[in-house]
């Protein structure tokens, strides 16, 4: 069923499309939102994990970090432990955004799920779950290993 990734796509791009206007205002670019987020709820995140948590390649994390330190939002600490990785926290400015990121967060969820019940959210939640991971599984194959698929 194709209308499936659509229909996930059409969301997904719809709500990158406002968030890109929206947070203009904030500095934000090209889902920075979505970096500033994880580094905020995973402190002392390293860069590679972001990505991987992010599902997007380490290049274009680099970029966005880069970006985001820029801005003054997040900062890149060595630590005593591994002295050739930095590790990324939320500046206070960088907290403060995050707290209206999350606000525009949950307004979301009300909106993209308004008229679900609550049994149907939790039954959406554990489809969305189930595609992400077999989603992973090509990621990891194609991403990070560098293989490609086989079209038949």
């Amino acid at each position: 069923m194709k209308e499936i990734l659509r229909e996930i796509g059409t969301i997904s791009r719809s709500i990158a499309t406002i968030d890109e206007k929206e947070f203009k205002a904030l500095n934000l670019s090209k889902s920075q939102n979505l970096y500033l987020v994880r580094i905020f709820e995973y402190p002392g995140i390293i860069q590679e994990k972001l990505a991987e948590v992010l599902s997007v390649e380490r290049s274009t994390t680099a970029k966005s970090v880069k970006k985001l330190v820029e801005h003054g939002l997040v900062e890149k600490r060595k630590e005593e432990d591994n002295k050739k990785e930095f590790k990324l926290y939320c500046t206070e400015k960088g907290k403060e955004i995050y707290e209206i990121l999350k606000k525009d967060e949950e307004y979301l969820i009300e909106i993209t799920t308004q008229g679900l019940s609550e049994k149907e959210k939790e039954e959406l939640l554990f489809l969305l779950i189930k595609m992400r991971k077999n989603t992973r599984t090509l990621w990891e194959k194609v991403i990070k290993k560098g293989e490609l698929r086989e079209w038949k």
